[in-house]
């Protein structure tokens, strides 16, 4: 795998940087990491890639963002099955259960979630934040 697709929605920028943290990871890996806003991009151009990453900050009562982000992840359950999903998202309130679901989600439909719930924080992301994105994008960037 040559390329890494990162696919993310952001609204105030936070997930918007961890989206290029997890690009960093994957281009010092020596991968290429295509970057796209999610409507910037079909699920269906997803469906032959074996790994990539997702992003979405949680939203009203801990949810995907429903404008763009959720219909793109409603067309893209179709297809994941066997795929190794990377999930990460900033929040400002609660303790993160949008992200618990959503890799809930996820596996349900075939995926592995890479790391197991994926990478959050909250607002905007610190140092340790932006390198648990890295370790994602050099996680992605090796299979």
């Amino acid at each position: 795998m040559d390329k890494v697709y990162i696919v993310y929605w952001s609204m105030t920028g936070n997930t918007e940087a961890m989206a290029q943290a997890v690009a960093d990871g994957v281009a010092d890996a020596g991968k290429e990491a295509v970057l796209r806003r999610v409507d910037e991009i079909g699920a269906a151009e997803l469906s032959e890639q074996p790994a990539f990453a997702l992003g979405c900050p949680a939203m009203g009562d801990e949810v995907l963002e429903e404008g763009d982000f959720e219909p793109f992840i409603s067309d893209l359950e179709s297809f994941l099955k066997g795929k190794k999903v990377g999930l990460f998202g900033s929040y400002g309130w609660g303790d993160g259960q949008w992200m618990r679901d959503w890799a809930e989600r996820m596996e349900k439909a075939g995926a592995e979630v890479l790391g197991g719930e994926g990478v959050i924080c909250n607002d905007a992301p610190d140092d340790s934040a932006k390198a648990d994105c890295q370790e994602l994008g050099k996680t992605l960037a090796a299979l």
